[in-house]
């Protein structure tokens, strides 16, 4: 028998990594084995936003909505390379709806009949008054009223909108996110399995045994604890992998997204709201698109890749067009992706009304303890992990306590504010890289583009250019300390540099690390 770790974590995505991380902090031992690349799901595919949910408030979601806005601040001092603070437009008309479902229109139905499917100017003030309020707000800037006739914003939107709400919210790198939690997980102790799928799960006596398939070929496992983190797969390792019955589930949910050229010439996002009741934004992505999203759609099955459909498509050109001056067209568009969210299923009507919280589910039926996460954002992934971590507390007395909040992640360790000073002295010390490229190593290295550049003094001493100036060295770095095996791996998560490559640099891309790693693991023989 193998020695057995004190957790065993299933599942790669910002959940399980973020467990994996505060467990090892706090003492534990951890292994983590992710079916495919990390963040390969749905970590990969949200809108990356560190949010507190605006539109929650109105269905009553305040505890989600306050530990997320709590949440922003403290994260962004952990991560100022890959968060950073961002502000959104909300234009304002008379003839806002909302959804007639939501707990809030429905009150404002029963009280006020003549206002029936309206989102009056007030409710939205209210609403921005506590979104600015309930978090303790520290660094983000409050919200402020916009004349659109005036202000820059205006330029890009239909005349009718001479009004809007400018409010604060982050930006996220979501999948680098991800890898920096599994990487300091793994420089605290864990052991990180990619491209390992748990094929059984089973208590032995007081252990869990954990059957795997990966490149190694057939591993056995033993754990003390198991956690099941597996996202929009969840239901079914619940009920195949481990082979127990439950009366929780999974909703699953498709967010699909459009990129489109680049809609406006400003640094600001919009928040839209639809005559539907539905939101949308439109954020400035990668300095050239523009990201519009997201919808919400029922997903039957995890084992059906999401992709965003042209119907979705044509609601997200649609809704934008509603404001935007120039209508956006099919031809804008230049890549589309799509994830599934794993909802808690608490019998909502729509998706839209689903539940965003976690739920954490302990199974005790034996003496090895079961944690099934449900559920849950992008930006309370911290908490989360606390919250199970707390779940599994009496199994073990010995772990340190709680760690995480504001220690930064790999390359986060300088000042919110100091990304500018951190790309200036980059743009110094390397002069071969202009200004675009010194920001952008900064916002996916921070203190680590250094390290990543070591002693170059030339571009060509970077090696190959694959590519929207992505080199060798940068590749060699991703393979030796992100993970990343494949060019996919690369350029649609931890970059998003596919969007400004060709298929034929990216398919040499490809061809050059398999080259690579088996040129490693001779050397390794």
């Amino acid at each position: 028998m193998t020695n057995p770790v004190d957790l065993f974590i299933i599942g790669g995505g910002i959940n399980g990594c973020g467990i994996a991380r505060d467990a090892a902090g706090r003492g534990l031992s951890v292994t983590l084995a992710e079916k495919g690349d990390l963040a390969s799901g749905t970590s990969s595919a949200s809108t990356k936003l560190f949010h507190g949910g605006l539109r929650y408030l109105e269905f009553f979601e305040f505890r989600l909505v306050r530990e997320a806005l709590e949440e922003r601040e403290t994260l962004l001092r952990a991560m100022p390379h890959i968060s950073w603070p961002m502000r959104f437009v909300l234009p304002y008309h008379k003839d806002m709806r909302f959804e007639a479902g939501t707990p809030t229109s429905r009150l404002l139905t029963f009280f006020m009949p003549w206002m029936r499917g309206r989102r009056p100017a007030w409710l939205i003030r209210l609403g921005l008054f506590l979104y600015d309020n309930m978090g303790g707000r520290k660094i983000l800037p409050g919200t402020r009223r916009l004349n659109l006739q005036t202000d820059p914003a205006g330029a890009a939107l239909k005349d009718k909108y001479r009004t809007a709400y400018e409010y604060s919210d982050c930006w996220i790198e979501d999948s680098r996110l991800v890898v920096l939690n599994a990487r300091d997980a793994e420089a605290r102790g864990a052991r990180i399995l990619t491209r390992t799928r748990v094929a059984h799960a089973r208590r032995v006596g007081d252990l869990w045994e954990v059957t795997l398939e990966g490149p190694d070929g057939p591993q056995t496992h033993h754990a003390r604890a198991l956690i099941n983190a597996a996202g929009p797969w969840a239901a079914e390792v619940i009920q195949t992998t481990i082979g127990l019955n439950s009366a929780d589930s999974v909703r699953l949910v498709r967010g699909s997204h459009i990129v489109t050229r680049k809609l406006f010439d400003h640094d600001r996002s919009y928040f839209f709201q639809g005559e539907d009741g539905r939101i949308i934004f439109a954020i400035p992505y990668e300095g050239d698109f523009t990201l519009i999203g997201t919808t919400d759609a029922e997903h039957s099955d995890p084992r059906t890749p999401p992709e965003c459909s042209e119907a979705e498509a044509d609601y997200l050109r649609h809704f934008a067009s509603q404001y935007f001056k120039r209508a956006v067209t099919r031809e804008d568009i230049v890549w589309t992706y799509s994830g599934v969210r794993p909802l808690y299923d608490d019998g909502a009507s729509s998706a839209t009304a689903a539940t965003r919280d976690y739920v954490l589910r302990l199974e005790i039926s034996g003496a090895a303890p079961l944690l099934n996460i449900f559920g849950g954002k992008i930006t309370t992934y911290r908490r989360l992990s606390e919250a199970a971590l707390a779940e599994l507390a009496a199994y073990f007395p010995n772990a340190k306590g709680k760690w995480t909040a504001g220690v930064p992640l790999p390359g986060g360790d300088f000042p919110v504010d100091g990304v500018a000073k951190l790309t200036a002295a980059l743009e110094h010390d390397y002069p071969f890289l202009n200004p675009a490229e010194a920001s952008r190593l900064i916002r996916a290295y921070g203190t680590e583009a250094r390290e990543m550049l070591g002693t170059a003094k030339t571009r060509a001493d970077l090696g190959r250019d694959f590519g929207a100036g992505l080199t060798e060295a940068e590749a060699r770095w991703q393979m030796a300390h992100e993970y990343a095996q494949t060019a996919e791996d690369i350029v649609w998560r931890r970059t998003r540099l596919g969007l400004k490559m060709s298929a034929g640099e990216i398919a040499a891309l490809d061809a050059w690390m398999r080259t690579a790693a088996i040129g490693k693991a001779h050397a390794e023989a």
